[in-house]
């Protein structure tokens, strides 16, 4: 995999990974279930798309602060 420094940007899917994203779709909107070789291939990519943004970005815990700043205070029981 070639990298790309900080002002570079790639947009381009790649086929195989546009192609498995498609099939997924597919069987979704079908109701059919996706055969376990996709699932698991899918689910590998996912793990290792996770763990780079784990090691670049550390934890992002922007979620439930998020949620409670526009929530507000709860009111006491």
């Amino acid at each position: 995999m070639e990298v790309m420094n900080a002002t570079e940007t790639d947009t381009t899917i790649p086929a195989d990974l546009m192609a498995d994203a498609q099939f997924v779709a597919e069987c979704v909107a079908a109701g059919k279930p996706i055969p376990p070789e996709i699932a698991l291939r899918v689910q590998k990519r996912a793990e290792r798309i996770r763990q780079e943004v784990l090691a670049k970005h550390g934890v992002l815990d922007i979620g439930v602060p998020a949620i409670r700043e526009f929530r507000g205070e709860l009111p006491q029981p």
